[in-house]
């Protein structure tokens, strides 16, 4: 088909219409991509606190490079818990765990539907070997361990169990794949529900010792053995509390470096 002039010349603004609409769009979307994923971000981020990573993203720090939180105190103990809120620690995910919040300076830690619940370290490097750590723990209702302190030995880590088993139990998971209720660091003792307990355990190449208040509980030689934890506290790993179908309270964490 021929175009008169007349039509041509119309056609032709037309076809310089739609073009210039097409144009126009595509400056449009583009700035609306901009909008959502690049500027926005750019201006945003000067002044947004940096994003803080997952705590298996964090990359393992170079030995000796553990920084601890907190100014030292004049023993050198070095607090892990501000008293007011969760800073530093996370919910543990074992699955069907109960609601863990703050009150009265507590971390308390209340039954859910699952085995444990319990909260575990993401704030950062600490020590894994020649360290004392100390933690206020009480049982608020249930009859099991309200403490199930995990800590870290070397590359591996294990766990200071107080009150299981019945709600008298304690000791040391694992050693040589045996657990609290099947080494030589089983111990038992009463604890009362709503009465408060310092534990503490110590740390070094040689030995794991720990204390409930002022009475040692546990005094084992490491050498060569494996040391490890239980499969259900895996997630508490490399620090963490956890309670076993108890209900529980824990305060005054801290650690503290020492020399063998």
């Amino acid at each position: 088909m021929r175009l008169r002039g007349s039509s041509l010349s119309a056609w032709v603004a037309a076809v310089a219409a739609i073009a210039a609409c097409a144009v126009m769009s595509a400056g449009i979307l583009a700035g609306c991509a901009g909008d959502t994923a690049g500027p926005k971000t750019q201006q945003e981020a000067p002044g947004a606190p940096p994003e803080k990573k997952a705590a298996g993203e964090e990359k393992a720090p170079a030995a000796g490079a553990a920084q601890l939180p907190g100014p030292p105190d004049a023993e050198g103990w070095q607090a892990l818990f501000d008293g007011k809120t969760l800073a530093g620690w996370k919910v543990t995910d074992f699955g069907g765990q109960g609601p863990v919040g703050i009150v009265g300076g507590e971390i308390v830690a209340k039954m859910g539907q699952g085995d444990m619940t319990g909260v575990t370290w993401a704030g950062g490097a600490i020590p894994r070997i020649d360290y004392e750590l100390s933690v206020q723990a009480k049982k608020t209702d249930g009859s099991d361990f309200f403490c199930g302190l995990t800590f870290p030995y070397k590359d591996t880590c294990a766990s200071f169990i107080v009150g299981g088993w019945g709600g008298t139990l304690c000791g040391i998971s694992s050693l040589d794949g045996f657990d609290a209720s099947e080494n030589e660091t089983t111990k038992f003792m009463e604890f009362k529900t709503g009465e408060w307990y310092t534990v503490r355990v110590r740390v070094t190449a040689a030995k794991i010792e720990a204390w409930i208040d002022d009475d040692k509980m546990v005094d084992v030689e490491i050498g060569d053995r494996k040391v490890s934890v239980r499969w259900e506290v895996e997630s508490s790993q490399p620090l963490g509390l956890a309670a076993w179908r108890t209900g529980a309270a824990w305060r005054d964490i801290r650690i503290r470096k020492i020399s063998e």
